[in-house]
């Protein structure tokens, strides 16, 4: 039979080293969540004041020399995903409704067989937008990033941000917090994917710290590189 611990047995393990070990842990968890939902409700405060009253609809976005497009999945053939086409499909529109004047696509390009605003432009081209018009960027990481080289990297002052409905308040707020003059345009065409929408809409939470984080540190993108003429390039011409 197993043997049965007395209530006094049980008190002295709670108040021994055991114990303390186990309060401790205990303590250290409670903090932890503490601190954690803290920082979310914050940010998801920063997020939603900085992109407060520049969220546009397409036909009511004021104009801006350059859309800025960020970039999201890539099918290994090279098709940009449906949350990718439907980024797209508003910049196309804002650029024949003459909203903007030149594109600038970011996204990532750190594997030489995987290229996010190769996809983007060639959609964009393809389509009957100028070549010349259509500007790259292959450091665009995370949105974070693609704010930061477009300013630093590609001159940008005053652009049109391009993403889901669900992305575009930190997209908005961390250009914004990084010396952009942004509006944004949101695409709503992917919600038919529902599951993946959910759970990307979700995941914006987190990103909010991290968005937060990244502002307040100040850090410098994972690549900068030399200064790029292609934007000034596409606005002269």
């Amino acid at each position: 039979m197993p043997r049965r611990l007395s209530i006094r047995a049980v008190a002295r393990t709670v108040a021994g080293p055991r114990g303390r070990r186990w309060r401790r842990a205990l303590l250290a968890a409670v903090l932890g969540a503490a601190i954690l939902t803290g920082a979310t409700v914050a940010s998801a405060a920063w997020v939603r004041d900085g992109a407060d009253g520049r969220i546009f609809t397409e036909e009511a976005v004021p104009e801006a020399p350059v859309a800025l497009v960020l970039g999201t999945r890539v099918y290994p053939d090279g098709t940009p995903s449906p949350f990718l086409v439907g980024r797209l499909e508003v910049a196309y529109r804002l650029f024949t409704a003459g909203k903007v004047r030149a594109i600038l696509v970011s996204g990532d390009n750190m594997e030489a067989d995987y290229d996010e605003p190769g996809a983007m432009r060639r959609w964009l081209v393809d389509r009957g937008v100028p070549s010349d018009k259509v500007v790259q960027d292959h450091a665009g990481f995370d949105t974070y990033d693609s704010c930061a080289r477009a300013k630093r990297i590609f001159g940008v002052d005053r652009a049109t941000v391009v993403t889901q409905t669900f992305h575009l308040p930190r997209a908005v707020t961390v250009c914004r917090r990084l010396g952009l003059d942004v509006n944004g345009v949101g695409d709503e065409t992917a919600r038919q994917h529902e599951r993946t929408w959910r759970i990307s809409s979700s995941r914006e939470y987190g990103a909010g710290v991290k968005a937060a984080w990244d502002v307040l540190w100040g850090r410098d993108p994972v690549h900068l590189g030399r200064r790029e003429t292609g934007i000034e390039d596409a606005l002269r011409g």
